[in-house]
């Protein structure tokens, strides 16, 4: 299952994002082992230039996002925790996204 997430970014923060996101591709086997408690396969993340500012899209590919979702609210790892207080510090509030269309096989 995939999911795309869209949020603006907080002004003076793009840089701080893009180096905590730089972070995570260099501590990747600690990545990794979240995602296997998470059933995430893969996550992709993208800054992109909009009308009042860059936004993140952040798109990612797990087995049951539930259960990933609680895992990560509950986790005490280092890396949850830094990437929480990233995303909270760094992200502006946003409404949910919805696909208009969503076929999977």
């Amino acid at each position: 299952m995939l999911r795309v997430v869209i949020k603006p970014i907080r002004p003076d923060k793009e840089d701080r994002l893009r180096t905590w996101l730089a972070e995570l591709n260099s501590r990747a086997d600690e990545v990794r082992q979240t995602f296997r408690e998470e059933t995430v396969r893969a996550e992709q993340a993208f800054v992109l230039a909009g009308a009042t500012g860059p936004l993140l899209v952040y798109v990612m590919e797990a087995e049951d996002f539930e259960r990933g979702s609680n895992a990560f609210a509950g986790s005490r790892r280092a890396i949850d925790l830094e990437h929480r207080e990233v995303m909270r510090e760094c992200l502006a509030d946003s409404s949910t996204v919805v696909p208009l269309y969503d076929v999977s096989l």
